[in-house]
């Protein structure tokens, strides 16, 4: 049988659109699993960053059935450094999605933006709370939506309390300690007054820091500061008493880090080293996330159950 010429020549060139196609996604997967080291043909010269989630140490991937996703600050300083060795990178763009988290994680964080080469932008989408507002104040300029919540600028601590339910059980508690504040806190009996004064001290402090990192990164008053009251202001409201420079969407963005580096914005995602498998659990944690849910614990008294979160 005769073969019609218009009909292979359509097939060449299907089948030469299927092969470049499956170059490119293959050079973009390469690119995605790698963070950008192999296979990206694009060129970029601003970074970013994302933190979503409750802000944690990185302790090993669980389940991803077991818990909520978070920003582990183990991934994010290592893709903030990365950004920063990589010659092509002119800018920093830190977009926030957290209610907050643990305070030295926030702390590692908000140090490798500032220590970044190059104008930092940090980005509110929905949340940026307590620990994400912690990382805002080591970039150059925080921008908003009118729409986010931003501020929560204060510190939580808990610690239950079972001192009553032990007694209906018949549990009485007994602990062979040294050093007088070894066992503070213990939730099976009554914290002594001492001792929730000692506590109320480490929150003080903690706070205090908090204060002093977002006055000295955000160029503002700390009295203003603590008149936040430990608050949480739609950007709008956060725009008009300076917690936020700029509203404005990425497209806003955009156009600031153009002024800022003096030509067409090209940005890259820098993402974690992850495998294929683990990234697949990532996505199913992401989907368990919900807006809003609790922050980590960052203190833990060895002889006791107290938290202290960024909230």
């Amino acid at each position: 049988m005769e073969r019609n010429p218009r009909s292979n020549g359509k097939n060449l060139l299907a089948a030469a659109v299927i092969g470049a196609t499956a170059t490119v996604a293959g050079k973009r997967l390469v690119a995605r699993l790698t963070r950008g080291r192999f296979g990206e043909t694009e060129e970029y010269n601003t970074a970013k960053v994302t933190v979503s989630g409750p802000i944690r140490r990185d302790t090993g991937r669980p389940s991803p059935l077991s818990r909520a996703g978070g920003a582990t600050a183990d991934d994010v300083v290592e893709q903030i450094e990365a950004a920063d060795e990589d010659e092509d990178v002119e800018a920093l763009v830190v977009e926030l999605n957290t209610p907050g988290g643990e305070v030295l994680p926030s702390d590692d964080i908000r140090r490798a933006a500032a220590d970044f080469d190059g104008p930092t932008l940090a980005y509110a989408t929905d949340t940026c709370a307590s620990g994400g507002y912690w990382i805002a104040s080591g970039c150059d300029e925080l921008w908003a939506r009118d729409a986010s919540l931003v501020g929560s600028i204060g510190v939580v601590g808990s610690r239950p309390n079972a001192a009553g339910l032990a007694d209906k059980l018949g549990i009485s508690y007994e602990q062979f300690t040294a050093g007088e504040y070894k066992d503070a806190g213990v939730p099976l009996r009554e914290i002594e007054e001492d001792e929730r004064e000692y506590l109320q001290g480490i929150i003080d402090g903690y706070y205090e820091q908090f204060v002093e990192t977002v006055s000295e990164g955000r160029d503002m008053d700390p009295e203003a500061i603590r008149e936040t009251e430990a608050r949480v202001y739609l950007g709008s409201d956060a725009a008009e008493i300076g917690l936020v420079d700029e509203l404005g969407t990425e497209d806003d963005v955009e156009d600031r880090l153009e002024e800022l580096i003096d030509t067409e914005p090209e940005i890259h995602e820098f993402t974690p080293k992850r495998g294929l498998a683990e990234r697949l659990g990532i996505g199913a944690e992401r989907v368990a996330f919900a807006a809003g849910s609790g922050v980590a614990s960052v203190f833990t008294n060895e002889g006791g159950d107290v938290d202290v979160e960024l909230r």
